[in-house]
């Protein structure tokens, strides 16, 4: 099959990268992201099928697209994304696929994602305290699940894992140096993420953000960093 003209942004670059939403529905009710009831889903004919997916990412490699991250809402609340990561790592051109998720249901499932093509995950965990963790998901069990799913994932060969973490004042914010020297312990690579105001959070986003260099300045207190 003959390859189509490159893809590239206004500044010339190639663009190799694409990130697929394969739904707006999410498990959790993070403080920072949506409000506690929830949002007004699309419709289920507002959604592409996986074979729709499946087409679109086969014609976009071959105008040079090389790298996929599946995310959502939470993907793995959708059936049979196992079924779509293994269609998606057979087209020619795909060189990595990756999977942004909270992991609360990852733990019977992180296996087959890998076996499907899968090589990276990033996750989403806030605190390292089960209470505070139920608290911002504003779901009881949550710690639980995560910390299982997370335990599949290092038994399935997922290294490293990214662990997306949301730093907010007052809330969670003593946790980073916590967060920074369990990276010396198990396969992590912690990411500390600005909260940015968003919908129903505007309130946490004016009394709660932490900015970057400040965050920083507290990961050098357990040890020198580099860039």
């Amino acid at each position: 099959m003959t390859a189509l003209p490159a893809m590239q942004d206004r500044f010339g670059r190639r663009i190799e990268y694409l990130r697929v939403s394969v739904t707006d529905k999410c498990n959790l009710r993070c403080v920072y992201c949506m409000p506690e009831e929830g949002l007004a889903w699309l419709r289920r004919d507002r959604i592409l099928r996986y074979e729709e997916i499946v087409e679109i990412i086969r014609v976009m490699a071959r105008m040079g697209l090389r790298r996929l991250r599946l995310t959502g809402g939470e993907p793995l609340v959708r059936p049979g994304l196992p079924g779509l990561a293994r269609a998606l790592a057979r087209i020619a051109g795909i060189t990595d696929l990756a999977l942004s998720t909270n992991a609360v249901l990852l733990g019977p499932i992180a296996e087959e994602l890998r076996d499907a093509g899968i090589r990276r995950l990033n996750i989403s965990l806030d605190s390292l305290r089960p209470e505070r963790v139920d608290a911002i998901a504003r779901r009881p069990g949550t710690y639980r699940r995560i910390l299982d799913g997370l335990e599949a994932a290092e038994r399935a060969g997922f290294e490293p894992i990214k662990i997306n973490t949301v730093v907010m004042r007052g809330r969670n914010d003593d946790e980073i140096e916590d967060f920074a020297r369990i990276t010396r312990e198990r396969p992590w690579h912690v990411r500390f993420i600005e909260v940015m105001p968003v919908g129903a959070n505007l309130g946490i986003s004016a009394r709660e953000y932490i900015a970057a260099h400040e965050i920083l300045r507290r990961v050098r207190r357990i040890g020198g960093s580099s860039p």
